[in-house]
């Protein structure tokens, strides 16, 4: 199966938890931050919204920080995505 977002929408694969502290103490599961960092893996077309053009900023393969508390929570064959607007992605990583 394949997701394939509709307008602005971005669908993110989250990058993994840091499972220790930078000085060495070893989190467990419910400890550790829910990452802000994800990869691209599907975009949508754009669209227009409110008379204005979206052109799509990201594209498959990049690495992004999104907002803390956007998108919504998916589980699809045993893998877990987050689908936001193009308007949550924070910044790119580069």
């Amino acid at each position: 199966m394949k997701l394939v977002p509709l307008g602005d929408r971005i669908v993110l694969k989250q990058l993994q938890a840091e499972e220790t502290t930078k000085t060495g103490i070893v989190l467990p599961g419910q400890a550790q931050e829910k990452p802000q960092q994800a990869e691209v893996v599907a975009v949508g077309p754009g669209g227009v919204c409110d008379g204005k053009e979206i052109k799509m900023e990201v594209k498959t393969g990049d690495k992004v920080i999104y907002s803390k508390y956007a998108g919504t929570d998916i589980k699809l064959e045993d893998e877990e995505f987050v689908i936001v607007k193009q308007s949550d992605v924070l910044a790119i990583v580069q």
